[in-house]
């Protein structure tokens, strides 16, 4: 988690210095790709609790609610009318590509073709293996 951290701070930097210093937002919006990329990481890996402590997802969380908090009003009051409502349309775009991605991915995983290769495979292995040993107990029994 530490460098999707790292990633989300430093495009966030990247970001605001841009727009202080009279850029557009898409004028950085690799940056403000790799902020949200690490943004949404960090979130679904703090869900699933299984990397640093909770204290540690919590407040690397609350300080990333606050740098979107940042770009929020930024969009609201220096941005072209209406281009928050639109950044929120886009993101719930990106949100349902992203599930349908991991839907379509989760199913081709799981489906008929694919238990049957890895019932193949295992099979393969097995059939293998006990070639193996039956190999190795004729040498002894001979050798015996």
């Amino acid at each position: 988690m530490l460098a999707e951290v790292q990633a989300a701070n430093a495009a966030f930097n990247t970001i605001k210095s841009a727009l202080k210093n009279g850029r557009e937002l898409y004028d950085v919006s690799d940056s403000c790709a790799t902020y949200f990329n690490s943004k949404s990481a960090i979130a679904r890996r703090s869900n699933k609790k299984k990397k640093g402590t909770p204290l540690q997802n919590f407040m690397e969380l609350e300080k990333l609610k606050k740098q979107e908090e940042w770009l929020r009003e930024w969009m609201i009051y220096a941005g072209r009318p209406g281009l928050y409502d639109d950044w929120l349309k886009f993101q719930s775009e990106c949100k349902r590509v992203r599930a349908s991605e991991e839907r379509k991915r989760r199913e081709k995983e799981n489906s008929l073709e694919a238990l049957a290769e890895k019932w193949m495979k295992w099979m393969g292995l097995s059939v293998t293996s006990l070639g193996s040993l039956l190999v190795t107990v004729m040498e002894v029994l001979n050798a015996a």
